[in-house]
């Protein structure tokens, strides 16, 4: 990965990478080798946490993807965060390791997601997003008739009781840890990718899109079956943690309230924004959030404000102030004389 520039005309070049996205990829590199090494050192408490904050950079992160860059506005993103957790249950109870029962139970939601994206992505706007929410009612109540989980009473992935309670701890750690950095990961290229470019040509066009040869609904597909599998890693993980598997809970609507909160605090469409959203949810879930009904009106009204007075969001206000890039996924336009242009 290099920096382009590119001559196009006197006075104008075309640049990706500058040298505060390279330092902050090292910088990125060093965090996640600082962070694989923090169990040596940390307690139990702060281990189940930074477990939870890396789930939420992937909820995040797989929100920002569908609806940031693709267009693709959801609030039934909690059917796939359900179904990981449930096809991790059945999956140990099969007889299969918990720990590999989490990624195979996400790879079978990656491939429902595939027929179910055949006819979802043929709704657009506000069907679409009503749509998936119906899908994860319907799929709620399908759950709800396995007996193996006894309804809303629910069950435990009692299977993990084999493993001593710290070194569990660690090993889901590290599994949250490794599937949060390779889903940015895989994400970033994909953005970066001409694929990318179609993707976020569809959001800001698609008759344009498709005028150019944009194969529309397979791009939306690859984006849709990414973005379901990614939260069912997200609902697997969290059910290794909890260890209790409930369907009113792993199927509420209050998973996608929160994916939307945090990438709209951060930045819709700005891959840095869906981050830093993960984080400060985290910090404030943290501190407030044993105050029950009074933290989620808090979150709700966050949002509100956000979406008045800082309609991009933190990183997008950051970007806009101080022209600061950190992990681009477009391309900018510098004119000599004149402020950079990006192009996202």
């Amino acid at each position: 990965m290099t920096t382009i520039p590119q001559s196009i005309a006197h006075g104008i070049t075309i640049e990706r990478w500058t040298r505060a996205s390279r330092l902050a990829l090292g910088g990125v590199a060093i965090a996640l080798v600082l962070f694989a090494i923090a169990p040596l050192t940390l307690g139990a408490g702060a281990i189940d946490r930074l477990t939870a904050l890396f789930i939420y950079v992937i909820l995040a992160a797989m929100w920002n993807a569908l609806a940031g860059f693709g267009g693709l506005v959801s609030v039934g993103q909690q059917v796939f965060f359900g179904l990981g957790a449930y096809f991790t249950i059945r999956l140990a109870d099969a007889g299969l390791n918990p720990f590999l029962s989490l990624f195979a139970a996400a790879l079978i939601t990656g491939a429902i997601s595939l027929p179910l994206s055949l006819f979802m992505l043929r709704l657009k706007g506000g069907e679409f997003a009503i749509g998936m929410w119906v899908i994860s009612a319907l799929t709620h109540m399908l759950v709800n008739l396995d007996r193996l989980i006894q309804g809303e009473t629910g069950t435990s992935l009692i299977s993990l009781n084999v493993y001593d309670s710290g070194t569990r701890r660690v090993v889901i750690y590290w599994l949250a840890l490794a599937s949060m950095a390779a889903l940015l990961g895989l994400l970033f290229t994909l953005l970066r990718s001409r694929a990318g470019a179609a993707i976020q040509a569809i959001r800001d066009n698609e008759d344009a899109a498709t005028s150019l040869g944009v194969r529309v609904i397979a791009t939306k597909r690859l984006l849709f079956v990414l973005a379901a599998f990614g939260i069912a890693v997200a609902g697997a993980l969290w059910l290794a943690t909890a260890t209790t598997f409930q369907p009113k809970t792993y199927f509420s609507v209050q998973w996608t309230a929160y994916m939307i909160f945090m990438v709209l605090v951060g930045g819709i469409g700005k891959f840095e924004g869906a981050i830093l959203g993960a984080v400060l949810f985290f910090v404030i879930e943290t501190f407030f959030g044993a105050m029950g009904v009074w933290y989620l009106i808090g979150l709700g009204a966050t949002a509100v404000l956000f979406s008045l007075f800082l309609p991009h969001g933190l990183w997008g206000e950051i970007e806009r102030r101080f022209d600061l890039r950190l992990l681009p996924v477009g391309y900018r336009v510098k004119f000599s004389g004149t402020p950079d242009t990006p192009r996202n």
